[in-house]
């Protein structure tokens, strides 16, 4: 993490805040901070903003502002950071059927692990997931903290369409496909729960910052779930998260 932030020029509007070169929690709490804070600032002429791992990208209207001056000001709110607490985090649970016609690469992930597929799911199911981020398509989410165990490699050949929410683990990640789109993760189950629905206010289930912890379900509560989802009756569980001391 870095002393202080960097402030490099994107383009005529933009700017990005850099607060370190590697994946941390606490560089990304380090992005929130200043995201929630230039939030409840409301500077005029700022246009968007958009988190990363470790930046923040902000967008803002150059015959509002000379970057020199935005400068500035995004250099006193980061100089408040300390001061500013963030909201605290909750841990969303996610209900996931693992393996069959729901997690297609489930098998090769037991071979290539060389785990049986009761301690793949254990492994899966034991972790609260950070959310570092939203991004590729809408309300996909970049989890941090899955066990190196049962890490594996990305698919050869992305697959062209991949179902709405599709588990999946790329690497060292492990994430949900939101909508269909193509992919190129392990995909080792699903859950009935849309991360994304434009016709629901806000659309996003999900936000940086806080957890997903899943868990296993059958294939009739999947349908279960299934169901009151279509009909808009499903009420995500959440808990509030609690810190792990070492």
């Amino acid at each position: 993490m870095y002393k202080k932030a960097r402030y490099l020029p994107a383009g005529d509007k933009g700017i990005v805040v850099e607060f370190g070169s590697t994946i941390k929690t606490q560089i990304n709490q380090k992005v929130r901070s200043m995201f929630l804070a230039l939030e409840q600032c409301q500077l005029p002429g700022i246009l968007e903003l958009v988190p990363t791992y470790r930046s923040l990208m902000v967008f803002y209207d150059p015959l509002v502002w000379e970057f020199n001056k935005l400068l500035v000001e995004l250099e006193k709110i980061e100089a408040s950071l300390a001061s500013f607490k963030l909201p605290k985090p909750r841990v969303n649970l996610l209900p996931v059927v693992y393996g069959g016609e729901h997690g297609p690469d489930f098998q090769f992930v037991c071979q290539y692990t060389k785990l049986t597929p009761e301690e793949i799911i254990r492994i899966h199911t034991s972790t609260d997931y950070l959310i570092y981020m939203l991004g590729f398509t809408p309300g996909f989410p970049y989890l941090g903290g899955m066990d190196e165990r049962i890490a594996v490699p990305r698919l050869e050949v992305p697959r062209t369409k991949i179902p709405v929410g599709s588990v999946g683990i790329a690497g060292s990640q492990t994430g949900v496909y939101p909508i269909e789109s193509p992919g190129g993760w392990q995909l080792i189950g699903r859950t009935p729960v849309r991360l994304y629905d434009p016709s629901r206010t806000p659309p996003f289930l999900l936000q940086a910052g806080d957890y997903i912890r899943f868990y296993q379900v059958s294939s009739e509560e999947y349908q279960e779930i299934a169901q009151q989802v279509e009909k808009k009756r499903y009420i995500l569980k959440t808990l509030d998260y609690v810190e792990k001391r070492s």
